[in-house]
Formats: C-alpha cells, structure tokens, sequence
C-alpha cells in the first residue's frame, strides 16, 4: 500500500501489530489537514484501479466496477457494484476532520514592533492546554488563479514553524489551580520577529510551489508537529494528534480495500466537519450520501422502489473514538459499561439519541464481531454526564437505515495528542472487513439475516 511508503515514526517495534501501528503513523502523519487526508486516500484508491467520478458528470457505472467521488476536497465516498445483483448497502462511515486552530484572513499581528503573531480561531470544541509549548505548523489548501480557472493546491510547511508559548508561572501564580483560556488572547501562535512582517502568505505560497499574488483563497489549520510514539511497560500504547477520527478513518479504507466482494455493496465514506455541527455541504448533514445512494441506484437501472428495498436491507457503521477509562478519573465512567485501551471495538449508546445504537443493531454487529473473532465492549455516558453526538444521528436525517456507532477507546480526545492502543486498529480492520463482505437482509418484521 502507498501508506507503508510514507514518513512514519521511528519508534514502533517489532510486535504483531506493528506493521499496522507503522501505516496508521504514516497516514495520519501525511494527513496534516482533512484536505490531505482525502488526497491520500484517494491516492491508495487509484492506486488499487478506482475511478473518479464527479457530481457535475454523468456517471456511468458497471457491474464490477470500483469508484469514487469527492466533495468540498474533504470528505469522499468509495464503492464497488457487485457482479450480480445486489441486496443493500454496507456503509461504514468516519470523519476527517480533528479540533484545531484555522488560520484567519489578514493573519499577521505585530506586537511592540519586535514580534508578529497568527490571528487564529478555534475549530472544534478543543482541548486548549495541550496545543501550548508545542512545534506546530500550517497545512490546508489555497485557491489559485490559473489563466481564467480557479484551481485548489495542497499545501503543509514541512517543518516547525510556530509555537504558543505558555506565561511563565511566576506572571500568573494560579495558573496550575485552572485557568479559563481566551482564544483571541491566549491562543496565538508566535510565527517570528520583525523581520517576519508581512512574509506569511509568501512562505505558504513558496511550500505550495505557486506565486503569491496568484494566490486567492485559502483554508489553513495549525497542526501539532510531535511523531507518533508507541510506548509503555509492553508497549501497550500509542499516541499522535488525531487519532480522533482519522484512526477510523484509517481502519475502514484498510478493510474497505481488502474485504471481499459479497451481495451487497460496500461504501467507504469519510464527511468532514463532524467537529463543528456536520452542517455542511460536505458534512454528515448533507445530501452527500444521498446523492451518491441514488446516483448509484439510477446508474444501475434500478426504480426508487428498489432503492428503499435495498435501504431496508443496509446497514451502517458509524465509527468514531469512543472514550476509554481514564486512570486518573475512573469516576468518570459509567459504572457498568468501562471501555478500555486494547479491550477491542466500543459501541455506543446513548437513550437520548445521541448515538444510534439500538439493541437490534448492536445486536447485528455483534454477529459480526463474533464471525471476526473481534472483542468488543460497551460504553455509555455517566447518567449524570452529557455526551457529544456523532456522524450516525446526523446522516440519518438524511439517509435512515439501520446504524451502530462504535469507536475505539482512547484517553484525551481532542488533545493535540492522543493516545490509544496498539491492538484496537487491527481489532476494527477485521471487523470492517468481515462487515464490507456482509449482508444484512430484512426478512421479517423486526427480523433480519445476516449472510
């Protein structure tokens, strides 16, 4: 896989989940913005003979044939048409995007004539402590102007290129008892000095290989520059910025381009903007997966009747991080469902709906954790505690069918680094494969087949 062939942390041994650990550190490594991540996976796509399809195009589709489609640069749905007929739809879906700091328009601020700072703001609800006294650089994509089109370009300065420098304790004595963080005062990063004025957008320009005043629109992130490292008394542990969700992410491309081909059709889809709402064009509230459902129905021949026969006998798994217990805070766990690190896949529910899950579709995905031979566990929020929502409740106003969401457990989501065990990713890949390769067919009320 072209994964293997990127930069990946030095500090992974040789354990049986190592090679996996290895290619989950390249992608996320390469993948310093939601821009980039879809890049690389559609790189492995066409590597692995996927074509591109655009929505402002007419599809045409075969039997057999593998595709996929992108949206906003960011989020993208891959799928193969079986040989023969097909049952349903076996979605599995994750997100990009990870909490940061987006660089504003007119960014620069000169501070006493001897500093120029980054005006940034924050993306995703984020942990703020972490990302001070951290290598942080800038990745995203600009919009060019060539001749009379407008084109995109990747773009991530390849080295440490700005800090949030901490106040020193001796000028804010009570930092260490809490401290409520002020993003337009706290938060800026430190790019240089005087000399620095008025050269940021050139040094974008210059890592993008393009001139500067071609440049005409731009979405730029911070990211955190720390490696991935695998750590503990067994080297039990792994951590890097964004396990959350491009782990997922990473997990379902893996078992999406492996699994074989069965009766229904599988979908790999990754939205953007989960961290933010998923409200839009691109995010799980859209009309991505709906779009791309029925244009796969009509490319095929199939009425809308057949359509909603096929969403009667699909199902979806929505895969985003679950929170494993935390050491230093087990009070914070549900007393009886107490997910941990390495412990296998989470899935989730919430009564309130912030997650899907009900008993028939944990049910199902049990089934085929089992068929994997996959550990799996429960988590559920503290009755006292409110949770965050996921991509299966918001994509489901959009396209309703049967929906797990599951994770895999970690401590500090939403740090800047992150950490998660070394077995849980190969847990997710054989799961997801075993699921891609599924079919999930209603055959009654309240009855279903798994084949």
């Amino acid at each position: 896989m072209i994964m293997k062939d990127m930069a990946i942390a030095d500090k992974v041994t040789d354990n049986e989940n190592c090679e996996t650990v290895r290619q989950l550190f390249a992608f996320i490594e390469a993948s310093p913005s939601p821009f980039h991540a879809v890049s690389n996976m559609k790189r492995e796509l066409e590597a692995q003979g996927y074509t591109r399809l655009l929505e402002g195009n007419a599809w045409k589709l075969e039997e057999g044939g593998k595709y996929y489609v992108i949206r906003g640069g960011s989020s993208i749905i891959a799928f193969r048409i079986p040989k023969k007929d097909f049952r349903g739809f076996q979605i599995m879906a994750s997100h990009s995007d990870s909490p940061s700091f987006k660089v504003k328009e007119n960014p620069e601020i000169e501070v006493e004539e001897h500093y120029v700072k980054l005006n940034v703001e924050k993306y995703g609800g984020m942990l703020c402590a972490p990302w001070f006294d951290r290598p942080l650089s800038v990745a995203g994509r600009l919009v060019v102007k060539e001749g009379n089109k407008l084109v995109t370009k990747l773009v991530s300065v390849d080295r440490d290129l700005c800090m949030i420098p901490n106040l020193a304790i001796h000028m804010n004595r009570e930092a260490n008892e809490g401290y409520k963080y002020n993003a337009q005062k706290d938060m800026l990063p430190l790019y240089g000095c005087e000399s620095a004025k008025g050269g940021f957008m050139a040094q974008i320009a210059e890592a993008a290989g393009v001139e500067e005043e071609n440049i005409i629109g731009s979405d730029l992130f911070l990211y955190n520059r720390m490696k991935g490292s695998v750590w503990g008394a067994d080297e039990e542990f792994m951590s890097i910025g964004k396990l959350d969700d491009l782990q997922c992410a990473f997990a379902s491309l893996r078992a999406f381009l492996d699994s074989e081909d069965g009766k229904s059709i599988p979908v790999h889809c990754v939205f953007d903007n989960e961290e933010v709402g998923s409200g839009t064009k691109q995010g799980a509230a859209s009309t991505f997966l709906l779009d791309t459902l029925l244009r796969i129905n009509e490319g095929l021949g199939r009425t809308m009747g057949q359509y909603h026969q096929a969403l009667a006998s699909s199902f979806m798994l929505s895969a985003d991080n679950a929170h494993g217990v935390h050491p230093n805070q087990p009070d914070k766990a549900c007393p009886t469902n107490r997910p941990y690190i390495n412990g296998g896949i989470v899935i989730k529910f919430s009564a309130n709906q912030k997650y899907t899950t009900d008993g028939l579709a944990a049910a199902v995905f049990t089934q085929i954790c089992n068929k994997a031979g996959v550990p799996y566990q429960i988590f559920v929020n503290r009755s006292d505690i409110l949770g965050g929502s996921t991509l299966g409740n918001i994509s489901g106003t959009q396209v309703a069918l049967n929906t797990v969401d599951i994770g895999l457990a970690q401590l500090a989501m939403h740090s800047p680094y992150e950490t998660g065990g070394v077995k849980d990713t190969d847990y997710l890949i054989k799961a997801a494969k075993e699921f891609f390769r599924a079919a999930i067919v209603e055959v009654g009320e309240g009855e279903y087949q798994l084949l």
